[in-house]
């Protein structure tokens, strides 16, 4: 089964997910090699971004009529200073499930399809993953000029009695430096009711610390949590999103690296005053929409509108749509932006 990649400059090390399991067996060094050739960008690419000369003749020999202000205008950003993350860093926390389909994300290779094919739409800026789906998608040769973040935590794994003890299991900060990534992103979910969480506000806070220290933005997903009948659930009332906002700000000892990554409340219509809470830039998480996803773009679409909303990271919801369309349901979500 051969994923569908977005077009690269460079050749990839696996064309095939057969070639891929082939290459870690017999060529693990592979995957550095495939990061250290890796094309890089920048987090953000704003509407005065130059416009490298591979883009612009693309452009060109794509028409040989345009002319060369027309090949840079085509060229441009589609929406600067803006994020549009694909997410799937779910399975390493044991969350396999979309709907009511408990193995949804169990397959490998279906799942390396989906985000290879969202990944090559127009729009979409990059992708969030563990360490392993990122390798993969290195030696796919998919994360040519993408934005690459790393998922950091993920030892609270989903249904555990443990679950709220998110430990660091995923990547290190000294990780995606190695690696040549562009951002890494932890999971905070505090339980008033639970000591323990005090453990995670600390590795958190020290987590930020290093990534500031290797001046690489670290998006921070906060939540006020608590059991109910023996399942953890979030609080997404607008009073627990505004008060987990103001704690994650005030995490670490310099917040000029930290993005936040929010949901939309219960509410929408709270969620102008909900991110009045930072100044911090934020992106909104997909989150389990169900069937509705034509209701989560119009939350999407109005919280987009807020000053310091930059863009979406969103997983199962547009990798796993109801109608099967992955293609489409990017390409809508990329829209709203």
């Amino acid at each position: 089964m051969t994923p569908a990649r977005p077009t690269a400059s460079a050749t990839p090390a696996a064309p095939s997910v057969r070639d891929l399991v082939r290459l870690r067996a017999e060529r693990p060094e592979a995957i550095a090699e495939a990061a250290a050739r890796r094309k890089r960008r920048p987090l953000l690419r704003t509407a005065d971004t130059a416009v490298t000369a591979d883009t612009a003749l693309t452009a060109v020999t794509a028409d040989t009529a345009v002319t060369a202000e027309t090949a840079s205008d085509r060229a441009r950003p589609p929406h600067p200073g803006r994020l549009m993350i694909i997410a799937a860093d779910h399975p390493a926390r044991g969350a396999l499930a979309v709907g009511d389909r408990a193995l949804a994300m169990a397959n490998r290779s279906e799942l390396l399809q989906r985000l290879c094919l969202a990944l090559s739409r127009p729009g979409v800026d990059g992708v969030l993953a563990s360490a392993d789906v990122l390798d993969d998608l290195l030696l796919l040769g998919a994360l040519e000029d993408k934005v690459v973040m790393g998922s950091m935590n993920r030892g609270g794994l989903a249904g555990a009695a443990f679950e709220l003890d998110d430990r660091f299991t995923g990547h290190r900060p000294e990780d995606l430096v190695r690696h040549g990534f562009d951002a890494g992103k932890l999971l905070l979910r505090i339980d008033h009711d639970d000591p323990g969480s005090l453990d995670t506000l600390y590795a958190a806070a020290r987590t930020i610390d290093a990534m500031a220290a290797h001046r690489l933005p670290v998006f921070v997903e906060p939540f006020l949590c608590r059991r109910v009948d023996g399942r953890l659930r979030n609080d997404l009332g607008a009073a627990a999103v505004t008060t987990s906002i103001a704690i994650a700000s005030g995490l670490a000892g310099t917040s000029a690296y930290t993005w936040l990554k929010v949901p939309v409340t219960e509410d929408p219509d709270d969620m102008a005053q909900v991110m009045e809470t930072s100044t911090l830039p934020a992106v909104l998480l997909g989150g389990e929409v169900g069937d509705d996803l034509d209701g989560a773009y119009g939350k999407w679409r109005e919280a987009l509108r807020l000053p310091t909303v930059r863009g979406l990271v969103v997983g199962r919801s547009l990798l796993y749509p109801v109608d099967g369309d992955v293609a489409g349901a990017v390409d809508t979500a990329v829209s709203l932006l």
